[in-house]
């Protein structure tokens, strides 16, 4: 027998939209409307050949959940991450100490924590 899943309030403020989880449709249409282009935030050619040659020498995820563990028991790396969250707009965005090799579930995972809470 299958377990049902309450619906939640849709977490954009003023939204009483109930979904299964996340934002509702239109919101999040919303939200990505208003989100600048990868461009405008500083994904350019710069960056992705930049991220290339780092994932070249750190091809294994260097997360804080896969750090502890051998190389071969990670995942591989396939996104390179901003530590400070800036991302290649910031101060360090072309600092390789600031940047970590992740798995794209442990980036997607880290990014939500930081912009949601969750």
């Amino acid at each position: 027998m299958a377990t049902r899943k309450a619906k939640q309030v849709c977490p954009t403020p003023g939204c009483p939209t109930l979904t299964d989880a996340g934002r509702c449709p239109p919101c999040q249409a919303q939200a990505r409307a208003a989100r600048p282009s990868t461009h405008a935030r500083g994904y350019d050619r710069r960056w992705r050949d930049a991220s290339a040659r780092y994932l070249e020498d750190h091809p294994y995820c260097e997360c804080e959940q896969c750090a502890p563990l051998p190389p071969l028991q990670r995942d591989l790396a396939t996104e390179v991450d901003h530590v400070d969250g800036l991302g290649p707009l910031g101060p360090r965005g072309f600092d390789p100490a600031n940047w970590q090799a992740m798995s794209k579930r442990h980036h997607s995972a880290k990014t939500a924590r930081e912009t949601f809470g969750t």
